[in-house]
């Protein structure tokens, strides 16, 4: 176990030089410094992130007050529990950024977090809007709290929840990366069956305004998920002892446990009952996922003969780019980014 200590906030002691600065374990000033960065990658993230901006309020949830009292029951089910678990997740993700961001030595990338910190709290806000402008106060009290009394949905939390839980006792190197590993999942898999079952309802001309929420939503999620790879990219670069041979299978089995609970439960809340969706579809989806996310970040795929997106999902693709704007969306940088202000509802 190597343990981490906390960064000094005031540190004249500091090195002020780019070559001996780290992601972790460095000797950081926490001074912002725009013009000398050693992870040039951030500049031209950071002003993507910043262009993302948008404000819930902003989209017309009118249409969508009148669909979901007419939602065929399984659907508006999986809409409620859907909803209930993306809270959740953008919740504990705004919680949680800060305590990764107190052992990041870099200064540069921790402006990232920031901002992502602050997304993760623009998406919990675009959620309660949706559920004050849908629900009953009742319904709405009833979805935000559905993981207490589902099994399933509780067990989708504590899965992440037990993983970020873990770096809270245990402040160690291992528990770093295994964290920023859970980030990743819960970036680029955890969120994409919720995803796929709203742009389902796109395609079936229902929720049209729940669905450009999701749109852009999606769209920040998919920087953040662009972020932590490179996060887990260069510390290894940096800290190849942590990046054995070992340790990268139990990260990988990490993600491949992410993968099958995401499977399960697509299955339990989506199941066959929902208008153009069936299990097989939610499945091969998944998997396409896990190797796309095991790939990027060096390992291993998980599932043989899944290496590229089902023909029956390229539909999801398709809606989670926002206003068909293009977007290099796990590979590398997005290529053109917009603000909200700019972009029409296109449903």
């Amino acid at each position: 176990m190597s343990e981490l200590f906390k960064k000094p906030l005031f540190n004249p002691e500091g090195d002020t030089e780019v070559r001996k600065r780290r992601l972790v374990g460095g000797n950081t000033t926490n001074l912002n410094d725009f013009n000398n960065m050693k992870y040039t990658w951030v500049s031209d993230w950071y002003r993507q992130a910043m262009n993302n901006f948008w404000v819930p309020e902003e989209i017309n949830l009118g249409v969508d007050v009148k669909d979901y009292r007419k939602l065929p029951e399984a659907e508006r089910r999986a809409y409620d529990k859907i909803l209930s678990f993306l809270i959740f997740l953008d919740s504990i993700q705004t919680a949680n950024l800060p305590n990764i961001s107190e052992y990041i030595t870099a200064n540069e990338v921790n402006l990232c977090l920031s901002i992502q910190a602050f997304q993760e709290a623009v998406h919990s806000q675009s959620y309660s809007y949706m559920l004050d402008t849908i629900c009953e106060p009742q319904e709405r009290s009833s979805v935000l709290y559905q993981w207490k009394e589902d099994r399933h949905l509780l067990a989708r939390n504590e899965f992440i929840g037990n993983l970020y839980n873990g770096f809270q006792k245990e402040k160690s190197m291992e528990m770093l990366i295994k964290t920023m590993v859970a980030n990743y999942i819960l970036e680029g898999i955890y969120f994409y069956s919720g995803f796929m079952f709203f742009y389902n309802l796109g395609r079936n001309n229902r929720m049209p305004g729940s669905v450009q929420e999701i749109r852009y939503i999606n769209r920040d999620e998919n920087t953040h998920l662009w972020l932590f790879g490179r996060i887990l990219t260069e510390l290894k670069k940096e800290n190849g002892k942590w990046f054995t041979k070992d340790r990268l299978d139990e990260y990988r089995e990490m993600i491949k446990e992410g993968c099958e609970q995401e499977i399960r439960w697509g299955h339990y809340v989506i199941g066959d009952k929902v208008q153009g969706l069936k299990q097989e579809m939610v499945t091969d989806y998944i998997r396409y996922l896990g190797n796309l996310r095991c790939r990027n970040i060096g390992l291993e795929p998980i599932y043989e003969g899944y290496g590229r997106e089902p023909e029956s999902m390229k539909w999801v693709s398709l809606y989670a780019n926002a206003n068909q704007i293009k977007t290099d969306f796990f590979e590398a940088k997005s290529t053109a980014y917009a603000k909200s202000s700019a972009l029409v509802d296109d449903l």
